[in-house]
């Protein structure tokens, strides 16, 4: 990044990366038009709205009692499943389980001072909704994604948690989504058109009761559409696009790096991005990554997305690198170098930070423990992970005797008139006299 062209190139892709470039105006404002129509009609017709859009956007024509996978339907996937998948889900969730756990809120000790006794408390959301990307216009069906986001709603305490998953052409859901619906727990499951479903479980119909909080991640009509909701219903964040940043010195292998990279460019879209003090390095990763593009499966994906939303930067040291990476704020953060504690401590953005050369992505992507639905787009500079604790709602508790309201009552009511609030200050001020 030596001189002002490399500084203005990497101006250029951060402005692409995080200033919605990877959809243009004209798509972005299509987009939002579409999904406030969609939501302005579930509003309106509640299930017949869910049933026709499922129609039109999946071709599966459904009725309401259709609409609900029944629990003998999860029973019968999780019987059918391959035991040593269940296994290996239940380790997965096991991680996440322990995680979320050990960062759950707890609310400290009361604060006392004299008869004053003020406290914090923690209680989750009633009702959760979690979407889960699928149906015939999916490529993959994300099944770590019921367990990144349901497990979490499960250890902040959410008595009620629904799963919204579009149908396949053939009306089903994946066996495999269903089976881990079933492990997990999670009695219902709806097969239902993506945007459609989220609007449902945001707004309520007759047969999806209304949820407090939406989670999950999901397409541009997703986003929008939790955008759109949000206020209504709470979030988790709008995500975008898939992302990694990796920092890395000569200590990194280079045919790694260029591994890490691309498992990111395969989500198409998906960006990946290289940031080290070394020349020698960046041309290593760059021939390996012309070398493993070759064979890769999904190759002509993620040479397009590295095309488009990849590069390798190199910058005079790793302070600079670090600043680099900071404006950036990266979804997927990697760590690899001669000295990851010292380059750490100088890194304050990153959704998840991973450190050293045997913490890659995947890890956390499936089974390491924090949930893998994390801030994109720069968010990462005011937002975090999802975790048990977006669940989690807090409320102050005050407690004061008589001794103390005295105490307080010519202050209190003295900042109630300076405001014009006479009716707050009478308020305490009518306990005082009263207990003369």
């Amino acid at each position: 990044m030596s001189g002002p062209d490399g500084r203005r190139e990497v101006c250029e892709l951060r402005e692409k990366l995080l200033g919605g470039g990877l959809v243009s105006a004209a798509g972005r404002a299509d987009i939002a038009s579409a999904v406030s129509a969609v939501i302005a009609d579930v509003a309106e017709r509640g299930d017949r709205a869910v049933l026709d859009s499922t129609a039109k956007l999946e071709g599966v024509k459904l009725t309401p009692e259709r609409m609900r996978v029944s629990e003998p339907e999860l029973s019968e996937a999780r019987g059918r499943a391959d035991e040593q998948f269940l296994a290996l889900v239940r380790r997965s969730a096991d991680n996440v389980r322990a995680y979320q756990e050990s960062i759950r809120h707890k609310a400290p000790p009361a604060l006392r001072r004299g008869g004053r006794e003020l406290s914090v408390r923690y209680t989750p959301v009633d009702r959760a909704g979690v979407f889960v990307p699928g149906g015939s216009g999916s490529g993959a069906v994300l099944v770590s994604s019921i367990v990144m986001t349901v497990v979490p709603a499960q250890v902040a305490g959410v008595g009620e948690i629904a799963v919204v998953s579009p149908p396949t052409v053939d009306g089903d859901v994946s066996p495999h989504l269903l089976a881990v619906a079933a492990e997990l727990g999670v009695s219902e499951l709806y097969r239902i058109s993506g945007t459609a479903g989220v609007a449902a479980m945001a707004l309520g119909t007759k047969t999806i009761p209304k949820v407090d909080k939406l989670v999950g991640p999901g397409n541009a009509y997703i986003t929008e559409a939790k955008r759109q909701l949000f206020g209504r219903v709470g979030i988790d964040s709008l995500a975008g696009p898939s992302e990694v940043l990796i920092i890395a010195d000569d200590a990194a292998e280079p045919s790694w790096l260029a591994a890490d990279l691309l498992s990111q460019a395969e989500h198409d879209p998906g960006s990946a991005v290289l940031v080290t003090p070394s020349r020698q390095l960046a041309e290593r990763v760059n021939a390996e990554l012309e070398k493993q593009l070759a064979d890769l499966p999904r190759a002509t994906a993620a040479g397009k997305c590295l095309d488009a939303y990849g590069a390798i930067i190199v910058t005079r040291d790793l302070d600079e690198a670090c600043e680099v990476s900071d404006s950036f704020a990266p979804e997927h953060l990697q760590v690899i170098t001669g000295d990851d504690d010292a380059v750490l401590s100088k890194l304050r953005h990153g959704g998840a930070i991973f450190v050293g050369p045997y913490t890659p992505v995947p890890v956390g992507d499936y089974y390491a423990g924090p949930s893998h639905v994390l801030p994109t787009g720069g968010a990462g500079r005011f937002s975090s992970p999802l975790s048990c604790n977006e669940f989690l709602k807090a409320s102050s508790v005050l407690r004061y005797d008589a001794e103390s309201l005295e105490a307080d009552s010519a202050d209190v009511a003295d900042f109630a008139r300076r405001e014009g609030l006479e009716a707050h200050a009478r308020a305490v001020e009518m306990r005082r006299r009263d207990r003369r």
